[in-house]
């Protein structure tokens, strides 16, 4: 299993559906919540994402294709 920590970001006219709910369920990836902000207009979350490599992968371009800002966070 792959680890890997990513901040996500989003914003009001895109927040439509549970993103994080659905990264688990449809992609198998485990969510840990390190740290979340949010403002009027935004949200942005650090998670640290666990799961097989191709998983993580497919729910990242699943989540941007739901107009979420992906960044990968190194260490």
């Amino acid at each position: 299993m792959a680890s890997r920590s990513a901040m996500l970001t989003f914003y009001r006219e895109t927040n439509t559906e549970p993103i994080i709910c659905n990264i688990a369920r449809q992609f198998n990836v485990v969510t840990n919540i390190c740290q979340a902000n949010t403002s009027d207009d935004r949200g942005c979350l650090i998670a640290e994402l666990t799961g097989d490599d191709e998983d993580i992968d497919a729910a990242l371009t699943w989540a941007t294709s739901k107009g979420v800002r992906v960044e990968m966070v190194t260490e």
